[in-house]
């Protein structure tokens, strides 16, 4: 009868949720923690948790398709892991290479046009796992509709320091002037193909803390956060959506912010500046409480209380 009723109660609360979210997230990525820990919370071994963690995967990836998530980043395997025990990752890499051909067999990953990237150092992997990875590239190589990346053998440290390195040959080959240096030259050297900007990291598992995950992508780009109690297993459709409106208040705080900053500044800026304040103003007119909303005559006569402005930076 509880387990009946906790059903109905868990429904409801998902259906709930449902209807309050309202946009999705372009990209999303997830730390799979906790797989260990509910298998030994069950009783069985690392692998059966490692299983049921995939069996969680698939579903959340329905999830993301479902509400309009283009990108989705999982994070499988990192260099850190390479020491545990060969028992214990030996059955994971046999896992790995199961899903990934399964994953790019599946008609679902076809009919949805999901086209599945690795991220990461993937030499380092046995070979059995990189000609898995190989194969599931190269099966969804045309699709571009949705972007699952598996980052396997990766370390964000490790790849920031490996894009410094390529950019330093660059200076010391003569092919780049250190004046010249911006965003898009780190980016070539971090990933062979574009990563989208993270706009929200899921972690399961209780810790509260992102591990080195995707560092110049989430760090740089202000991600929403979302951590949560239950182990990746247990992770369920309505945690995710919890994630998705964390994500949806971070975006209209940000909207609120910049349109305050914005009032603020009309007041001191220089002609060529006001438009562009304006501009911000104008966007993000209707995620300011209606109090501090100007009209569109106040905008255009720049007829704005600056002391006013300047108390809503506080707020």
């Amino acid at each position: 009868m509880k387990r009946w009723l906790r059903q109905r109660v868990d429904a409801a609360y998902e259906r709930l949720l449902s209807r309050e979210v309202s946009g999705a997230p372009t990209h999303v990525a997830v730390i799979q923690d906790g797989n260990r820990r509910y298998a030994r919370n069950q009783g069985g071994d690392a692998h059966d948790g490692h299983r049921a963690g995939a069996e969680t995967t698939e579903h959340v990836l329905e999830w993301c398709q479902d509400i309009g998530v283009e990108e989705l980043t999982l994070y499988t395997f990192s260099t850190e892991n390479f020491e545990r025990p060969a028992e214990e990752n030996e059955p994971l890499f046999d896992l790995l290479c199961e899903k990934l051909r399964e994953f790019a067999e599946a008609d679902r990953v076809h009919d949805n046009e999901v086209r599945i990237r690795t991220l990461g150092d993937t030499d380092q992997l046995p070979e059995r796992v990189r000609e898995a990875v190989a194969y599931a590239e190269e099966r969804t190589r045309g699709y571009d509709r949705f972007v699952l990346n598996i980052a396997l053998a990766y370390g964000g440290r490790a790849q920031l320091l490996e894009a410094a390195r390529g950019v330093a040959e660059g200076v010391d080959a003569g092919e780049l002037e250190p004046s010249e240096i911006d965003v898009e030259d780190i980016e070539r050297r971090l990933y062979d193909r574009p990563v989208r900007d993270v706009d929200l990291i899921i972690r399961t598992g209780g810790d509260e803390r992102t591990s080195n995950f995707l560092p110049w992508h989430a760090n740089g780009n202000e991600a929403a956060v979302f951590f949560c109690a239950p182990y990746w297993p247990e992770f369920s459709k309505a945690d995710f959506l919890r994630g998705i409106r964390t994500y949806e208040h971070r975006q209209e705080s940000w909207r609120r912010t910049r349109a305050r900053r914005a009032l603020a500044l009309l007041g001191a800026l220089s002609e060529p500046e006001l438009a562009e304040a304006r501009s911000i103003v104008d966007r993000f007119r209707d995620s300011l409480p209606s109090a501090e909303r100007p009209d569109s005559g106040e905008l255009e006569a720049g007829e704005l209380e600056t002391g006013d402005s300047s108390s809503r930076i506080a707020d």
